[in-house]
């Protein structure tokens, strides 16, 4: 028995491709799962100093559901950098005009706020409809529970 601990070298790290079904689905549960299959936590190699995640493509944004009052309270912000440069968004008008950003920033919101969150993020695909662009490189079905 030795004493040293396991870390995987870029060459073992495996990555699949897995896909996850957002309709009639809670925003926050369906992000929560994509932000472990990114970070990597479903593996027995995860390591927190590295990218081990696999890639996620989340499919029917647009039929995801908010619970409670979060339509008309949640507020989406956004500052430009100069003065008075707010904007404010509610989640209703966010849901109705682009529901694959603001499934983005719920993911993104759940990963690291790092060099490495943002390696990770960019193995993430949003899609309002069913259909999406990568079907070659067979996505398995990543059930939420």
């Amino acid at each position: 028995m030795s004493n040293t601990t396991y870390s995987p070298k870029k060459g073992e790290i495996e990555k699949k491709w897995y896909v996850i079904d957002a309709a009639n689905k809670s925003l926050g549960r369906v992000a929560t799962e994509a932000a472990k299959l990114l970070r990597g936590k479903h593996k027995p190699t995860f390591t927190p100093n590295e990218d081990t995640g696999d890639y996620v493509i989340i499919i029917n944004c647009k039929d995801a559901i908010l619970t409670g009052h979060k339509l008309d309270q949640k507020m989406y912000r956004h500052h430009s950098g100069y003065i008075g440069g707010m904007t404010e968004t509610p989640a209703r008008v966010m849901m109705e005009k682009s529901p694959e950003k603001a499934m983005f920033l719920a993911v993104k919101g759940m990963l690291p706020h790092t060099k490495l969150g943002n390696q990770m993020i960019k193995k993430l695909r949003v899609y309002g409809n069913a259909e999406h662009e990568n079907i070659a490189q067979k996505p398995e079905v990543w059930e939420v529970k």
